[in-house]
């Protein structure tokens, strides 16, 4: 498989709904992210060989922007036209995605941490592979 890039998200339309998410690509086309999330303070880690996506909505939760974390399937065109963001980290690698969000790859799991209120909006994880999705909030700890 070729090495690819990082890419930088563009602002997408996001609709918050009962039953999960709706996101809209800048070319118009749409995504649904099924389920309530699981609220869980301050961090995810996600298991090994599993899909990382995060969405960081603005305070009113209309937008935001979604990223892919170590994506390998996606072409950078595809992302580029799409609005999706992609980051790509190595082992022992992290970074300040955006204010109050970071992501790092600590062997083989990836990590996303946030800070909700740094964020100035509401900040989901996206977990998945071919066998399911599970989706969270994460929340700053009581």
């Amino acid at each position: 498989m070729s090495a690819r890039n990082d890419v930088a998200p563009e602002t997408l339309s996001v609709e918050l709904t009962e039953d999960g998410f709706v996101v809209e690509y800048t070319d118009g086309r749409e995504v649904f992210y099924h389920g309530v999330p699981e609220r869980v303070e301050d961090s995810v880690v996600a298991a090994p060989a599993k899909e990382v996506h995060v969405l960081v909505t603005d305070p009113n939760e209309t937008e935001g922007v979604l990223l892919y974390v170590n994506d390998l399937n996606t072409h950078d065109d595809i992302l580029e036209e799409t609005g999706v963001g992609r980051i790509m980290l190595d082992t022992g690698e992290q970074e300040e995605v955006f204010p109050g969000v970071t992501i790092r790859d600590t062997s083989m799991r990836v990590e996303v941490e946030a800070d909700p209120e740094t964020a100035r909006g509401r900040v989901f994880v996206f977990v998945e592979d071919e066998m399911g999705e599970r989706s969270y909030e994460i929340v700053a700890s009581e």
